[in-house]
């Protein structure tokens, strides 16, 4: 039972990570490194042994756990809450559409096994074309479904198109956490009223990383 919330909470925490990293591409044009790639990396993971190196180890998600636990606990200003929060809503309800779309579901398991495939190096050129090519998994499949997730940016930072391309790479990564979430028993009711235990097990796993 222990494992098993956390492997939801290790989800869950997927699912905020792209919610934050969201928010930081649309209002400073950015996003933190380190996040960003274990949440992109989680999208190209389709063989993976357990839920923990989904995300390459806890540290890879530790910026969802973190915003999870201020989320749960009202540790953020309320713009902020609200934002994440909609943000968060929004994806795991996308990933209940996904989840109730076969055709759906295949068509981008199958788009993601090919960029895995021809993606290689670290060069900035080729991860340009990578958040470019994610990019377009999710604006010709999740985003025709409903409810559309509208981002909210700052200083014309949604104008520039390889900021466009990671909003919708870290959105698609949400989706892949949210979808994940749900296959492990997760459910929209235990977002809303079970905190409790959501707090708690997030707050258990980050000691690990600061013992």
């Amino acid at each position: 039972m222990k494992n098993a919330l956390r492997d939801k909470t290790l989800a869950l925490a997927g699912v905020f990570q792209a919610a934050k990293l969201a928010q930081q591409l649309a209002r400073r044009g950015h996003a933190d490194e380190v996040p960003l790639e274990a949440s992109i990396r989680s999208i190209l993971i389709t063989d993976s042994i357990n839920t923990v190196s989904i995300y390459g180890g806890v540290e890879g998600v530790s910026v969802g756990l973190n915003t999870l636990c201020e989320k749960m606990s009202g540790g953020t200003t309320k713009s902020d809450e609200f934002e994440i929060a909609r943000y968060v809503l929004q994806i795991v309800q996308l990933a209940r559409k996904l989840r109730s779309d076969d055709a759906m579901a295949a068509d981008i398991a199958q788009r993601m096994v090919e960029i895995k495939n021809e993606y290689s190096g670290d060069n900035g050129a080729s991860r340009t074309q990578l958040y470019a090519n994610l990019a377009q998994i999710y604006k010709h499949t999740l985003s025709s479904l409903r409810p559309k997730i509208i981002v909210q940016g700052e200083h014309g930072y949604l104008a520039d198109p390889e900021v466009v391309d990671k909003v919708r790479t870290v959105l698609l990564a949400g989706v892949r956490s949210a979808f994940l979430w749900t296959q492990l028993g997760g459910s929209r009711w235990q977002l809303l009223f079970d905190r409790r235990n959501q707090l708690a097990s997030a707050k258990e796993i980050l000691a690990e990383l600061n013992p």
